[in-house]
């Protein structure tokens, strides 16, 4: 079985033994990318105990200095979370998550992001992936430990590598990167602000919020961000030859 192109990214987790122990979750499941995200202490022996036999997925880890750097690259990114979040972030089943990742990794790098031990992942963090997945558990006692989080995870993605098919169609055009979206929302905020199309709710603070995971619940590929950029440069040049004002 191939391995698929998945990142198992850890944002900031303050415990080093969970470290170690996600890294064996990983190698048990046949997943190698670990990417830790300003971690409190690593290396650690804790770590290296922890891991027990996965030594090289620990050895090979990456330290990033910002989620932003640790997505880059990446197509689909998902996200965990044990809390309940507004209605704009969308929320799919552990399963039909680990499936659509498994495919999408055909097509470019996908990450599936956890946040540290005691506070999860923040709104901002969140807003960099595409769906959210909420694993199920006792509503009296909901928060899992970080590294039974992977293991689970990591359980699904493996069975769902099983249950793939091998394509049948040519693979579409790669997901657009996180960077490649992040030049797109500054792309759409300018063009607003150029139009004077602004939040006309009380606080005036989430148009792009809301537009931000509106488009990321589309999974554009890199061909549909290109169109989309090509629309708002074609509106940025409609405008100049109109007189209307140069971009701000």
């Amino acid at each position: 079985m191939d391995l698929p192109d998945i990142r198992i990214v850890l944002v900031a987790p303050s415990h080093p033994g969970n470290i170690g122990a996600a890294a064996r979750a990983m190698k048990n499941m046949g997943l190698t990318q670990l990417v830790l995200v300003n971690p409190r202490q690593f290396p650690h022996p804790d770590a290296a105990a922890r891991a027990s036999g996965a030594d090289d997925v620990l050895a090979q880890a990456r330290v990033a200095g910002s989620l932003a750097e640790a997505l880059a690259g990446c197509g689909l990114v998902a996200a965990t979370t044990s809390r309940e979040r507004d209605q704009y972030f969308r929320v799919v089943a552990l399963r039909a998550a680990a499936a659509r990742l498994v495919a999408a990794a055909r097509r470019s790098p996908a990450a599936v992001v956890f946040g540290a031990e005691r506070t999860g992942l923040t709104n901002e963090e969140l807003e960099r992936a595409h769906l959210l997945i909420r694993i199920p558990a006792n509503d009296a006692y909901p928060s899992l430990n970080l590294a039974m989080a992977v293991q689970l995870v990591a359980y699904e993605l493996l069975c769902a590598c099983g249950e793939a098919a091998a394509p049948t169609e040519p693979p579409a055009a790669p997901l657009a990167s996180g960077e490649e979206m992040d030049c797109l929302f500054r792309h759409l905020a300018q063009v607003l602000e150029e139009i004077d199309f602004r939040d006309r709710t009380q606080s005036g603070t989430h148009l792009m919020s809301r537009i931000r995971r509106l488009l990321l619940r589309a999974e554009l590929d890199q061909n549909e961000v290109n169109i989309l950029r090509g629309i708002l440069t074609a509106v940025q040049g409609r405008r100049r030859h109109a007189g209307e004002g140069q971009p701000r």
